[in-house]
């Protein structure tokens, strides 16, 4: 039995209409509008350089890409798109964030655990699916995820000297990475699908559930596992250097 309740992004499209399907809810772009402008002024008044307005554009359209265009009505359609929803959060939006606007002595660990913890909940059936029915609990779990991956970014991402302190990011970094892989395979070799509210839309678009869910794993272990893993390579790589040098 499917959840006849319609989610936040609208109800599923149809493959041919996909691309016209764009979330133009007037509150969420309002608040778009205002943070985009608040940072860019910001920004600006604080000479903060090409790099971290570069880097504040790419998350204010990552932003856009992520909640506003048809990659939101997609999520609805397929738990695929879910998870590069998902991936377009933690490995965009959210080092944008952490290059731009920085939060200065984020707990690395700390939000590492609350990231972790985000992650993890998403893919709970049961809390997935009261995500599915609540617009405050989508917001919420979409808080849950981008706040503490702000923070995580912005701690990994500090300038850093001691080679102690660079190992600590790189082990956190293969700690996500490894969740990463992890969840992956539970989605693809998992023996039934675990996300019914998909149903409507994974037919839609030629697939059953369990061919969507396979597909969900494969998103989280090649483009999200795979980035992390090779970022926490380098880090160590450097953790080596300042060894050497120490």
């Amino acid at each position: 039995m499917t959840n006849a309740t319609t989610p936040y992004c609208g109800p599923v499209p149809l493959p041919e209409k996909l691309l016209g399907s764009w979330n133009l809810d007037p509150a969420l772009l309002a608040l778009l509008a205002v943070m985009t402008l608040a940072g860019a002024v910001g920004l600006r008044r604080a000479r903060a350089g090409r790099l971290r307005e570069g880097a504040f554009s790419v998350a204010a359209l990552g932003a856009v890409i992520a909640f506003v265009a048809p990659l939101c009505a997609l999520t609805v359609a397929l738990f695929a798109a879910r998870s590069l929803h998902h991936l377009l959060l933690l490995g965009l939006i959210a080092p944008a964030l952490a290059v731009a606007l920085p939060w200065r002595g984020a707990p690395g660990a700390g939000a590492f655990v609350a990231l972790s913890a985000a992650l993890w909940a998403w893919h709970v059936p049961a809390v997935y699916a009261a995500a599915w029915d609540s617009v405050a609990v989508y917001w919420g779990m979409q808080a849950a995820l981008l706040l503490p991956a702000w923070a995580f970014w912005s701690a990994v991402l500090s300038r850093r000297t001691e080679a102690m302190a660079t190992l600590g990011a790189a082990m956190m970094i293969a700690g996500l990475a490894g969740q990463m892989g992890l969840i992956g395979a539970i989605l693809t070799f998992a023996p039934r699908p675990l996300y019914a509210e998909h149903l409507v839309g994974a037919e839609a678009f030629g697939m059953s559930l369990l061919a969507d869910q396979q597909l969900a794993g494969l998103v989280m272990w090649v483009p999200g596992m795979a980035p992390l893993a090779l970022l926490g390579a380098l880090l160590l790589r450097r953790v080596w250097r300042q060894g050497l040098a120490a």
